[in-house]
């Protein structure tokens, strides 16, 4: 394909999904662009910039403290799936795979999605398996929003996110959720959606806060991208990690979203190996189409062993799935009555790797000299919150821990942290 050319299909989409696809083209002359200029990928000399979480694992490495700054289990994930990869590779899957993923993954997706959620995505022409999550969001901006183009997120809000969108030419413009309940305030999504607002970029289980969007909050932002007619693209790499009963709703589910949705995944998160990086993007063909046009010049294609495994996986029976997120829960809770014991004050996460906790009450008004002095004072490594902020101030004293890790761990990081009480 021509990536500079349009792909998407001028036919509409079906009845009650809108007529976002009638809009949305999918690449347009002119849309590269030299990106020397985007702040949040440089620093103040011009240097690219690395990433937090680069700067607070290499402080970890350096200082031996416990990293709970970025998001990565200590713990592999399911002895089949390590077996089916290594399998894999032995055999030969070493090659390019096909660019739209292997057939036997694209099946996996689709019935998953079927399984879990009753949405029934066709494996050949609306699933795409990318390089992790990341490259399928960074893909869809780039496919469907330049110049003049703005996009609506959740703040906090990951950084990848800021990122990509800047590297797409396009403005974001974020919704604030306040610390410590980060619920989506009735009207603040309406009032943050202009004439140039091309598209809502949602994340629900949140990172970095573990907010899972209520029925009610999914029901305004699909109320407001029908209203708008707007495209969204969901992350939804923690779907299987929510807390307390809670079930994963996918927005494609509601009423009118199924034709205006990209639905994003990856195996990282579900299965403990973050370092494979098997994403995938799911939707309507079109869109699909537009995404896999851009993807092909970003990695082309990645991890031929891995897929296969990852297929195999998907299918697992649905305790497995239920038996991560009650590890997950059971150290969401360990590191919360530690952080409670040393005397922060701690949002309660309904999902995902982290839990968000404020250190105003112990005398620090400042999450980031926090973080940076927390291995000398503590031997642990967290993350400061503003990093994810537009509005700094927000989130002054907030710092973010992650709980994937083994009990011991998040034992002794509890213990450590209790030093900081004064």
């Amino acid at each position: 394909m021509d990536a500079t050319s349009t792909t998407t299909s001028p036919a509409g989409t079906g009845a009650g999904d809108g007529g976002v696809r009638q809009r949305v083209p999918a690449l347009r002359r002119g849309r590269w662009r030299d990106v020397a200029g985007a702040a949040n990928l440089l620093d103040s000399t011009g240097a690219v910039a690395p990433t937090v979480f680069a700067t607070m694992s290499a402080l970890a490495a350096r200082t031996g403290a416990i990293n709970l700054g970025q998001g990565f289990p200590d713990t592999d994930g399911p002895a089949s799936l390590l077996d089916d990869a290594a399998a894999a590779i032995r055999a030969g899957v070493n090659q390019y795979p096909p660019g739209r993923g292997v057939p036997e993954l694209r099946r996996a997706i689709a019935e998953h999605q079927r399984r879990f959620y009753g949405l029934e995505p066709d494996p050949e022409t609306e699933v795409l398996v990318t390089a992790g999550a990341t490259e399928a969001i960074a893909a869809a901006l780039l496919a469907f929003c330049g110049a003049g183009d703005e996009v609506v997120v959740l703040e906090p809000y990951y950084d990848a996110y800021a990122a990509c969108i800047e590297l797409a030419g396009a403005t974001r413009r974020t919704v604030p959720l306040r610390f410590p309940g980060y619920e989506l305030e009735p009207g603040a999504l309406a009032a943050a959606i202009g004439p140039r607002t091309r598209m809502i970029l949602l994340n629900s289980p949140h990172n970095p806060t573990g907010h899972v969007l209520s029925p009610a909050e999914l029901a305004e932002v699909a109320e407001v991208a029908t209203r708008h007619d707007l495209l969204v693209v969901t992350d939804e790499v923690y779907e299987h990690l929510l807390f307390d009963g809670r079930p994963h709703v996918p927005l494609a589910t509601l009423p009118g979203m199924a034709g205006r949705t990209l639905t994003v995944s990856s195996a990282g998160k579900t299965f403990s190996v973050t370092g494979w990086k098997i994403g995938w993007v799911s939707g309507p063909a079109d869109l699909v189409e537009a995404v896999t046009t851009v993807k092909q010049f970003l990695t082309y294609v990645n991890g031929a062993p891995f897929q296969p495994a990852v297929a195999r996986a998907l299918a697992l029976p649905e305790q497995h799935f239920a038996d991560v997120a009650g590890r997950l829960q059971a150290g969401r809770d360990q590191l919360t009555e530690g952080l409670l014991e040393a005397g922060f004050t701690v949002s309660r996460p309904g999902g995902t790797y982290f839990v968000v906790a404020d250190a105003a009450p112990l005398g620090y008004d400042d999450g980031m000299a926090l973080c940076l002095d927390l291995p000398r004072l503590a031997g642990v490594v967290a993350v400061p919150v503003r990093v994810f902020h537009d509005d700094q101030a927000a989130a002054a004293s907030l710092v973010r821990f992650a709980v994937c890790k083994r009990p011991e761990v998040l034992a002794e990081a509890a213990r450590r942290l209790r030093a900081l009480r004064r």
